[in-house]
């Protein structure tokens, strides 16, 4: 069986820091962002809200997506997070709510 993997992005505040990352496991994933369980530079500086998310079926292709948003420019992150976010939600309650 395949493992799927998601590619994020959190956000300090609207229009704020922001951090892109991967993972197999969303929830547990933007729960450990929150609680600030690894120190490093989504701790530092508080990105805490999960903002954008995207579900790719397969790690690799997550990974290439991940690799590929972090060599974006600023304005192209605050345009996609825009385009399914625009008031910048926190998304974590919903997909915690969606959660068996």
């Amino acid at each position: 069986m395949t493992k799927r993997g998601y590619v994020y992005i959190l956000a300090s505040g609207r229009n704020g820091t922001l951090y892109v990352g991967m993972t197999s496991d969303l929830l547990q994933r933007t729960w450990q962002h929150k609680e600030d369980v690894e120190k490093g530079f989504a701790a530092r500086y508080e990105t805490k809200h999960l903002v954008y998310f995207e579900q790719h079926d397969t790690i690799e292709s997550a990974i290439a997506r991940e690799k590929a948003m972090k060599k974006w420019r600023r304005a192209w992150k605050i345009e996609l997070i825009e385009s399914v976010n625009p008031l910048w939600r926190d998304l974590y309650d919903e997909i915690a709510g969606s959660q068996p």
